[in-house]
């Protein structure tokens, strides 16, 4: 399947190859690939001169190849879309859904849900940029099409998505804003779980209380890593647990644990609009 766009470019005497390698950091395989099925047109519908020197408002229209996303369709979407455009999704993931299948075959996940959401307006193709524990709600970037995807792998990398998670911890908090930063491995006594660890992965967490009382804190935080249960790990080894993650330590009996990715803002790597999206529920 073909996915199209249009796009005009905003800069003066820039070419074809300068345009997806400096401003969409295009990486080389798929370059070289849309370059050879001439996946890119002018306003003419003629394929482009790579290394001709183009205009700004030059207009150009992209046919992206596209390979069906595995995911199985469930028969109708129940996650909310919050946000859309011809590149990209933002979706609000419940609580207790996995963002994405872990084998086979597997249903019910976030992903199944979009698929079958992008299915119904005619698509075959959603892919998931980062991912959220099972247990965790709110906000997950899902790209339309391979070409935004690989532009949006390489912002992650380079911290240029922002994402802001809010969530309640265990007892009162008297540091009021801070970083955490230590290093995150797999538990040695429980593979399913994490644990701070000097031989694990560099993992960083920004935080700022925004409200509190004697027995709960709520928190601000801004990941500048994306370790598996990173958030959880942290607080925990602080001795503020995520209030109700009895994983890592809260005592406090709850259906899920308190966290919630509230925020995401990126700027588009395509329109350059910045991006904020916000999910209030």
């Amino acid at each position: 399947m073909i996915t199209t766009f249009h796009y005009t470019l905003q800069q003066d005497n820039i070419t074809i190859e300068q345009l997806l390698r400096d401003n969409f950091q295009i990486g080389k395989k798929i370059m070289h690939e849309m370059r050879m099925a001439k996946s890119i047109v002018n306003e003419n519908g003629e394929p482009v001169v790579w290394q001709h020197h183009y205009p700004v408002d030059t207009k150009l229209t992209f046919h992206v190849n596209v390979e069906p996303s595995s995911y199985v369709a469930t028969k109708n979407s129940e996650v909310p879309i919050l946000f859309e455009d011809a590149h990209v999704l933002v979706v609000s993931k419940p609580a207790d859904m996995l963002t994405h299948p872990n084998e086979p075959g597997q249903t019910g996940t976030c992903m199944n849900h979009v698929m079958a959401y992008v299915n119904k307006q005619g698509g075959v193709y959603a892919e998931h940029v980062h991912r959220l524990d099972q247990g965790t709600k709110g906000l997950v970037l899902i790209a339309k099409h391979p070409l935004i995807k690989s532009m949006l792998d390489r912002m992650l990398e380079e911290k240029k998505i922002i994402r802001t998670y809010e969530a309640i911890v265990d007892g009162y908090m008297t540091q009021k804003s801070g970083s955490i930063r230590t290093s995150i491995g797999t538990d040695r006594h429980d593979s399913a779980r994490r644990a701070v660890s000097p031989s694990g992965q560099t993992a960083i967490t920004h935080f700022e209380v925004v409200g509190q009382d004697s027995n709960f804190t709520k928190v601000n935080v801004i990941l500048e890593t994306g370790r598996t249960h990173q958030i959880r790990v942290h607080f925990s080894s602080i001795g503020h647990p995520i209030t109700g993650d009895r994983m890592y330590g809260s005592r406090t009996r709850a259906d899920n644990y308190s966290l919630q990715a509230k925020k995401l803002q990126f700027v588009h790597p395509i329109t350059k609009e910045m991006i904020v999206v916000e999910d209030y529920k």
